[in-house]
C-alpha cells in the first residue's frame, strides 16, 4: 500500500482536465472551460509540490519509521448536550466491538480514550483507524425526546499513532506529575495507593491522565505514550502547513473536519470525504466496520 496520499487526487484532476479540454471547441463553453482548466492546473501544481515534500520527508522511510503500529483513539462529545455524550460512548462501543472482531487488543487509558494494539488482515491498528479522525455527526430521535423530534449531535474523534520513544524528545524538567487514587476495574473499588497519574507538559500546556492500571509505573508509561503521540501530531501539523492549500484538497481528517454522518431515519452512513454511503447503520454501529474501512482506505490511502 502506498504512503502517498496525493496520487489518487492528482489522477482525478488530470482526468477532469482531459474531460474539460474537450469543451474548448464549443464556442459557448470555451471561456468557462478555460477557466476551469486553469483552476484544475493550479490544484494539480499544489498537489505535486506537496507530493515532492512528502517524498523528501524522513518520516516516509520505513527504516526510520516513528510508528509502533498501535494507535490511541480519543473521543470527545461535541454539540448536542447529553445526547452528544451518549453519541460519544456509542462511537467508543462501535470501535471496541470492531477491534474485538479483528483480534485487536484494547487498553483503556481514560474515559473515552483507548489504545488499540496489534494487527489483523486489514493491517496494523494505526493503518486501520487512521482515517477515523474528525467530526462524526449523528441524526436521530433521542430516547429522551418526548415529541419525536430529530436531533443532530456530534462527537470528535482523534486517532494518534503510538510513536517510539526516540521520535519525540521530552525533557524531564518539562514535565509536571500529579498522583491520585484511581477506581478499580469497572469502578467497583478504589485503590489504596496513588496509582493514577496526571501529566502536564509545561511548554505546550498539554495535560494527559492515565488511571486504568493498578501500578503507578504503568500509568506513567501510558501517560508518556499519550503525550508523545500528541506532541508528534502537533509537529506534523506544523510541517503540513508548509504544503499550503494542497492538504485542503484531500482533507486532513482533523478533529474539526466533519467526515461522516450517521442518519438513523434513513438507515444511512455517509462519508463526506469519499462521497460513499452505506445502508446498514445498525450493523456498522455494532462493530461491523470492516466494509466501510476497506472502502474508505481504497480511496484515501493511495
Amino acid at each position: 500500500m502506498s504512503t502517498n496520499p496525493f496520487q489518487t487526487q492528482i489522477a482525478l484532476i488530470e482526468k477532469k482536465i482531459a474531460q474539460t479540454k474537450s469543451l474548448l471547441d464549443d464556442v459557448d463553453l470555451a471561456q468557462m472551460a478555460q477557466q476551469e482548466i486553469s483552476q484544475l492546473e493550479a490544484q494539480k501544481k499544489s498537489l505535486l509540490l506537496a507530493q515532492n515534500q512528502l517524498g523528501r520527508s524522513p518520516r516516509t522511510s520505513t527504516k526510520q519509521s516513528p510508528f509502533a503500529g498501535n494507535c490511541i483513539v480519543e473521543i470527545r462529545p461535541g454539540a448536542g448536550g447529553d445526547e452528544a455524550k451518549i453519541w460519544a460512548h456509542d462511537l467508543l462501543r462501535m470501535y471496541i466491538r470492531f477491534a474485538e472482531t479483528e483480534g485487536l487488543k484494547i487498553e483503556f487509558i481514560d474515559d473515552l480514550v483507548i489504545k488499540v494494539k496489534g494487527k489483523s488482515q486489514l493491517g496494523s491498528a494505526w493503518q486501520i483507524f487512521q482515517f477515523e479522525s474528525g467530526v462524526h455527526r449523528v441524526q436521530r430521535i433521542p430516547t429522551t425526546e418526548s415529541q419525536g423530534r430529530l436531533h443532530t449531535s456530534t462527537a470528535s474523534v482523534a486517532v494518534l499513532p503510538e510513536v517510539t520513544k526516540t521520535a519525540v524528545n521530552i525533557k524531564d524538567d518539562e514535565l509536571e506529575w500529579q498522583f491520585m487514587r484511581a477506581s478499580g476495574a469497572g469502578g467497583q473499588s478504589v485503590n489504596k495507593t496513588n496509582s493514577a497519574v496526571r501529566l502536564t507538559h509545561k511548554p505546550s500546556g498539554i495535560v494527559v491522565t492515565a488511571r486504568t492500571e493498578r501500578k503507578q509505573t504503568q500509568n506513567r508509561e501510558i501517560a508518556l505514550s499519550l503525550l508523545r503521540a500528541q506532541l508528534w501530531q502537533i509537529e506534523e501539523e506544523k510541517r503540513s502547513k508548509t504544503m499550503g492549500e494542497a492538504r485542503k484538497l484531500i482533507g486532513r481528517a482533523q478533529r474539526a473536519e466533519k467526515i461522516r454522518t450517521y442518519n438513523y431515519p434513513q438507515n444511512r452512513i455517509t462519508d463526506h470525504r469519499t462521497k460513499q454511503s452505506w445502508h446498514n447503520l445498525t450493523v456498522i454501529l455494532d462493530g461491523g466496520l470492516s466494509p466501510l474501512i476497506k472502502d474508505i482506505r481504497s480511496i484515501l490511502a493511495q
